[in-house]
């Protein structure tokens, strides 16, 4: 399998949503490889998109939407699951996206228990890191879009973006 480099993250969010679908999710963790393959992305697109944390400003807790594409962004919700993103874009453009579920695994906190992803991987790079990244293994699926989940804080106009991305057979 060939493990996804800078170019493949360095896009749009928009366009690297749904080309994550379907790649595997790595992770080395007490000598053991976990692998998981994506179904379901979200888009998160920079401070005009009110879902997304750019939306406020730079904080300590967002800084790392402005790093390089690659970057892994991992953040605690509701003080509960660790929820794991993938910076996309250009360093200074924040944006990413969300990996909402993997097979076997559907939902964001589930697949970061079962991968046992926490604050330790954040600001590392899915590009370099030999503990956490993403593979290639040359399956195409088809993909259909829907709502982003969870985001009732955001505009109206931003719940309804079709910024959710599904492996058909899910």
């Amino acid at each position: 399998m060939d493990r996804l480099r800078k170019e493949f993250f360095a896009r749009d969010c928009l366009e690297l949503a749904p080309e994550l679908v379907g790649k595997i999710l790595v992770h080395r963790s007490c000598g053991e490889l976990l692998r998981l393959r994506v179904t379901e992305t979200e888009a998160y697109r920079g401070c005009e998109d009110t879902a997304c944390h750019a939306s406020k400003g730079k904080t300590a807790r967002n800084s790392i939407l402005w790093e390089k594409p690659g970057t892994v962004y991992v953040y605690l919700c509701y003080g509960v699951h660790w929820l794991l993103n993938v910076i996309s874009g250009h360093e200074g453009e924040p944006q990413g996206v969300l990996i909402r579920a993997c097979e076997g695994y559907p939902g964001p906190g589930r697949l970061t228990k079962y991968l046992r992803i926490s604050k330790e991987q954040n600001g590392t790079s899915f590009i370099d890191s030999s503990e956490l990244w993403f593979e290639d293994d040359g399956l195409r699926p088809e993909i259909r879009t829907d709502k982003r989940v969870g985001i009732g804080y955001a505009s109206l106009e931003d719940q309804a973006r079709q910024w959710r991305f599904i492996l058909k057979a899910h």
